[in-house]
């Protein structure tokens, strides 16, 4: 199978735009944009790689969510942008949105007075609603995964923390 390297490029391109255009929408610094743009890149490279190679739209968003969420936990201390900010706007273009409409079209259609193959549309409506519920699962999961597994810890703690026996021994006094 021969993977197209025109339609990554143009995945590549239109899912860094979008993922700088929803940074925008977030209000992060200008600063920050173009990491969102890298971040949406990566994730619609890795996704279309995914779906060229046959991957269900699940298992190549997972793929996409994974390489989002690892590189964002490893590069996050040395760009200074908020991790959440850099894999919400990293994944949001691989939110599947013709999926969600045709769904819901086909919901409204069968509350038509009449109603043709009611049985097809409630299937296909169905269908496509799961799609949508288990890719963005696939999502969440893939973005969790590595903030639990590549957690960056400083020995000491945290600057300003406070732990559990110095807030006891605070309240006490």
């Amino acid at each position: 199978m021969m993977m197209s390297f025109a339609l990554l490029l143009h995945q590549v391109f239109f899912g860094g735009l979008a993922a700088m255009a929803f940074g925008l929408l977030f209000n992060v610094g200008f600063r920050a944009l173009p990491w969102c743009g890298i971040s949406g890149g990566l994730a619609l490279a890795i996704r279309t790689g995914g779906l060229q190679l046959g991957w269900s739209l699940e298992a190549a968003s997972f793929a996409g969510a994974l390489a989002v969420g690892s590189w964002v936990q490893l590069v996050q201390e040395r760009i200074g942008v908020s991790r959440n900010t850099l894999s919400v706007a990293g994944c949001i273009p691989m939110i599947p949105g013709g999926f969600a409409a045709k769904a819901i079209l086909g919901l409204f259609a069968l509350t038509a007075p009449t109603v043709q193959e009611a049985d097809k549309t409630l299937i296909a409506s169905v269908q496509n609603a799961l799609q949508v519920m288990f890719t963005i699962g696939a999502l969440g999961t893939g973005v969790a995964i590595p903030s639990m597994l590549l957690r960056v810890r400083r020995p000491g703690g945290v600057k300003g923390s406070v732990t559990p026996a110095a807030g006891a021994a605070n309240k006490t006094r």
